[in-house]
């Protein structure tokens, strides 16, 4: 379920004057470019090769692809020019914006995304990448970075949203348990605290596994400051979704998640189930047409895994 949205351009759509600015960039003339599948976004995701055989990853953006892509490309300029060295992500390499495009220009990472349904193996290394990013982002990198409580306050309200206006499909154990949901998800957001640099949007499609075993995690605008153990939830509710592996068990042995407290846990997920399901519901946005089924089956993989919390 991370296929892309089908209506993305490439790199021959940009406006010459846009692949020039990127050719500025990178010093030389592109003769090659290979869109890259994932992600939600109508713009470029394009892996690029220079006559001189340089590498770089491109993605660009306007509003008249979608109103809100330009701003999340400014936020991931942002965040990413600030990572430090040791941060497990791309490069940046430069930056366009002519306050209608927005280009952002990484080095090439040489991999792949991770297979799904997870394999162990990929698994089990993701999982340590986490574990280890977690540590070097702490304390957080980028101190401008919103709290993670403030960039999920909204979205943490969508089980209030839920019960206000309550879908005629929406599952009937949900429907039964509307005032617990929304009383853990009002814990959960409680318990996003903490002071390391969260990526918060892992999952499979902005992974990348690459020759050497290494895990690069990409597309950074959503980072915030938060607890460490954040992002190992995000990735397994991702686990969850494509099935498989018992996600129960994955939290006990993850260092990272062992000790946390479990109503912490269930609170996050209650939250991000009402995020998922309440905004499924809504109209897709501008040139994304896929993310509000994406969004579907989070939030029913996240129902089912907290139906087995809460008995």
């Amino acid at each position: 379920m991370t296929s892309a949205t089908r209506s993305r351009i490439g790199w021959a759509d940009l406006p010459p004057a846009i692949r020039a600015a990127v050719e500025e960039l990178l010093g030389d003339r592109v003769v090659e470019a290979v869109s890259q599948v994932g992600g939600y976004s109508p713009g470029t995701a394009d892996r690029v090769r220079t006559v001189g055989g340089r590498r770089a990853f491109v993605k660009a953006v306007s509003p008249a692809l979608n109103e809100h892509s330009p701003g999340l490309h400014r936020q991931e300029a942002r965040i990413a020019a600030a990572l430090p060295p040791h941060a497990p992500a791309p490069r940046l390499l430069g930056t366009h914006d002519d306050g209608d495009w927005v280009v952002l220009v990484f080095a090439d990472v040489d991999g792949r995304t991770p297979a799904t349904p997870w394999r162990a193996d990929e698994l089990a290394a993701v999982l340590t990448a986490l574990e280890r990013m977690a540590a070097a982002l702490t304390p957080a990198p980028v101190p401008a970075a919103p709290t993670a409580a403030d960039q999920l306050r909204d979205d943490f309200a969508g089980w209030h949203r839920i019960t206000g206006d309550p879908p005629a499909d929406l599952d009937p154990w949900a429907r039964r348990r509307l005032p617990e949901l929304v009383g853990a998800a009002a814990t959960g957001l409680a318990a996003l605290t903490g002071d390391t640099l969260c990526h918060l949007d892992v999952r499979a499609d902005n992974l990348l596994i690459e020759v050497d075993g290494a895990v690069s995690v990409v597309d950074w605008p959503w980072a915030c400051r938060g607890p460490a153990w954040l992002d190992t939830v995000l990735l397994l509710i991702n686990v969850e979704l494509h099935g498989g592996h018992d996600t129960e068990a994955l939290l006990r042995a993850c260092p990272v998640t062992a000790g946390v407290d479990p109503d912490a846990v269930t609170g996050v997920l209650a939250g991000f189930a009402g995020f998922f399901l309440d905004g499924s519901r809504r109209p897709p946005p501008t040139g994304i047409p896929t993310v509000r089924a994406f969004q579907r089956a989070q939030g029913e993989a996240v129902l089912s895994w907290l139906r087995r919390r809460l008995p």
